[in-house]
């Protein structure tokens, strides 16, 4: 595979491979972004938004999305283990969103939400809208054309999927949600699984149409994969309990784990810790992206969880760290199944990171 936004690239994916077998090259893995040199002064985001993915109901629309992404990585190097990709979706709700509930975009805020449609499980039949003019097919049109456009330039991502309890939240709002769990149990379980019975074929198809057997998988959280990969995740996970966890969110998670070959684990909020032990029980999760969530301490004064996590088998992706703090601190933990994520000021400082980690790993 030839990136025409990436250098190198045959090094980084040997690091992916390594990575995936549970061995270590030289250091931990680093997706490092930067200005590409001469570019200083035109190094901005790419500008790219939900709602703008959304609104790319056209040819045109669609390669207009395409050339600004594109402008954008004409002034961004990436080094180390990161790879030019175009996160492509609908934003968090988009899954919810193929049930038939109505798509929301924030013209403030870079995210989008459904208006909740159900109001008796009983009634929802679970199946996804599909066919012309439906968002589901409209997005792999979409899906379609970005993969065209982007052949040995960069790569598109597999979607943000949330699913599972996710999408019952969306449909039916999270706190009705939490008062059906208490009152109608079972009619919520059933209707998890019809939602749960859609995963697998949405996966199937985005593969197929992004033609992620060609060229691999990266996901949102920006992991490469030669194999079927994607970021797994219930954010709900927070409003409930452990028993509730063990029978709504667990059996959904090893669901969606089983039709991967690799899986990262989007962890997000304090809240959700109550799960943890059941969640490193998962066997086909790899590694797992720790988000304190809004409030709380950064990831890097969770050093005790961190250890655990990894102790328990899993990789860590960490993302909010400083370069200083990574040098000062990466030690604490085991260079193996490690990558971190960070943009740095300079192509220089990026590299110098690298060499860094090499000499003290």
């Amino acid at each position: 595979m030839v990136l025409k936004y990436k250098q190198n690239l045959g090094e980084t994916l040997k690091y992916w491979d390594a990575f995936w077998e549970g061995q270590i090259i030289d250091r931990p893995l680093v997706c490092i972004t930067s200005p590409r040199k001469g570019c200083e002064t035109a190094y901005k985001g790419h500008g790219i938004t939900y709602k703008k993915i959304f609104e790319a109901k056209t040819r045109d629309d669609s390669f207009s999305l395409m050339k600004s992404f594109e402008d954008y990585l004409q002034n961004t190097a990436f080094l180390g283990e990161a790879i030019p990709f175009l996160m492509l979706d609908y934003g968090p709700d988009m899954f919810a969103s193929f049930f038939g509930a109505e798509l929301l975009c924030s013209d403030s805020v870079d995210t989008t939400w459904v208006k909740p449609i159900v109001t008796d499980w009983n009634r929802f039949d679970g199946v996804m809208e599909k066919g012309e003019g439906t968002t589901y097919n409209n997005y792999l049109n979409l899906l379609k054309y970005a993969t065209e456009y982007s052949k040995d330039k960069f790569l598109i991502s597999v979607p943000d999927i949330h699913s599972n309890m996710d999408t019952l939240s969306a449909l039916r709002g999270p706190q009705d949600l939490c008062y059906d769990i208490m009152d109608f149990p079972d009619e919520v379980e059933q209707a998890l699984k019809r939602v749960r019975a859609s995963y697998k074929p949405f996966y199937d198809d985005i593969y197929k149409v992004g033609e992620m057997d060609k060229h691999g998988c990266i996901g949102w959280i920006p992991t490469y994969s030669k194999e079927r990969f994607a970021t797994v995740q219930c954010d709900y996970a927070g409003l409930i309990g452990p028993e509730h966890g063990l029978r709504y969110v667990i059996p959904s998670i090893r669901d969606e784990v089983s039709c991967l070959d690799h899986v990262s684990y989007h962890y997000d909020g304090k809240q959700a810790l109550v799960h943890l032990d059941n969640i490193l029980d998962i066997e086909g999760i790899d590694v797992i992206q720790w988000v304190p969530g809004d409030g709380s301490p950064r990831s890097i004064e969770w050093m005790d969880l961190l250890k655990k996590i990894q102790k328990a088998g899993k990789g860590l992706w960490i993302y909010d760290w400083t370069i200083d703090e990574i040098k000062a601190n990466f030690k604490e933990l085991d260079p193996q199944g490690l990558v971190f994520s960070v943009d740095a000021p300079s192509e220089d400082k990026a590299l110098e990171l690298l060499e860094f980690l090499k000499k003290n790993t």
